[in-house]
This record gives structure tokens, sequence and C-alpha cells, in this order.
């Protein structure tokens, strides 16, 4: 495609909706394109609001459809409910030298777990990089909340879910601007639920592997 088409395709990239050949060229592209790299941060906090309106509405319910008369009434009680369980929440952590194939020599991690959410850490002593994964298990799927601290840009990295069968779904790209050295927050989404994701990694976009994140 040529290059102005590329430029087009920053929304699309930055919402997920590109399938997995054309997200593949345009990442190749972001690497040299920092028009496309500028774009593709402003759009991080839309991509974020609409993921989050997507977790947050049954697929049965129109797009368009809206407020009923005892919305409000409903979010306020549910956000109570949430703050009383957040006093209730027990935390566990548990913290080990992983040594092995699927983390690799040198990796830290970090498990805890509060009500449904599951967080895992790790950092690889190789490269430097450290990223925390956040899950939610979801209707849909798993929701995915990432955080990672990389000071070796600039560079484009993605997230990848690696499935206990084996198969592999991209959950959020980003780029990694130069020097940076505080963490960078994404969100994103992979289909197959929590219990069938091994692991997940942070990679390079040209195949490098970054830091693992076993699941357990």
């Amino acid at each position: 495609m040529r290059s102005l088409g590329r430029h087009r395709d920053v929304g699309a990239y930055a919402l997920g909706v590109l399938d997995e050949a054309d997200a593949f060229r345009f990442e190749d592209h972001l690497v040299e394109c920092h028009r496309c790299a500028a774009r593709l941060t402003e759009f991080g906090p839309a991509a974020r609001q609409l993921m989050l309106y997507r977790q947050a509405t049954p697929r049965l319910v129109h797009p368009m459809a809206g407020p009923g008369t005892g919305l409000l009434d409903r979010l306020l009680s549910e956000v109570a409910a949430r703050h009383r369980a957040g006093r209730r929440r027990v935390l566990y952590a548990v913290t080990a030298a992983v040594v092995g194939a699927v983390a690799g020599p040198g990796v830290v991690i970090h498990a805890s777990q509060a009500d449904t959410a599951v967080r895992v850490d790790a950092t690889d002593v190789r490269t430097g990089v450290w990223a925390q994964v956040t899950t939610e298990d979801e209707a849909w799927g798993t929701g995915v909340e990432l955080e990672v601290r990389d000071g070796a840009g600039p560079r484009s990295c993605r997230l990848v879910a690696v499935g206990r069968d084996g198969t592999e779904q991209t959950v959020t790209s980003w780029n990694v601007p130069g020097h940076e050295t505080r963490p960078s927050i994404m969100h994103g989404g992979a289909a197959l639920r929590p219990d069938q994701i091994a692991r997940y990694e942070v990679r390079t976009t040209d195949g490098k592997r970054l830091v693992t994140l076993p699941t357990g």
C-alpha cells in the first residue's frame, strides 16, 4: 500500500480493527514514520475509552441506546459496592526467580490477585524491560491492562497473548520513544479466556522477545 494509505491506517490500528496482515504492515511503517507514531499516541485516550465502553456494554445493547431512568441509581450502587469490596480485598504475592524455557533466565516474576483481577509483573535483566499485566475475565474473553517500562527506545512493540495450544493473539501495541524512563499504560483484550492463556510476551515488531510473563 502507498505511504498515504498507511498514514490513514493509524486510526484503525489504534482501535484494533485492522486484520493481522495489515497490522503487521502498519507496524513496519510505524518504525520509520514519526508522524504516525505521534498520531498513534494521540489516539490512545480515545481507544481506551472505547475499550472500556465495549467491556461495560452487553453485546445485545445497541451502541446508540439511551440511558434508562434508573441508570444513575444503578451506577451509584455499583460504585458503592466496588468500594466495599475494595476494603475487603485480600492480596497475595508470590515472588520467584524463574529459570527455564517459558520465562527465560534472568526474569523475576511477581503475581497477585485482587477480587477477579489477576496481576503479574516481571523484569528481564537482559533487556532491562519491566512489564505488568492486569487481567479480568470478561464475557467476550480477557480484558488486559499493560504497564511497561522500557528505556531502550525508540522502537515499536506489542503485547502478545500465547495460548496453551500455541495460538497467539496481539493484545495491544505501542511506540517507545527514545530514552523513556516513565512507564507507559495501554489497554487491550484477547478473545482467549484467562485459563486458556499460558503467558504474555512483550515483543518488538520484528519479533525480539523483551520480557515474558507466565500466567501460572
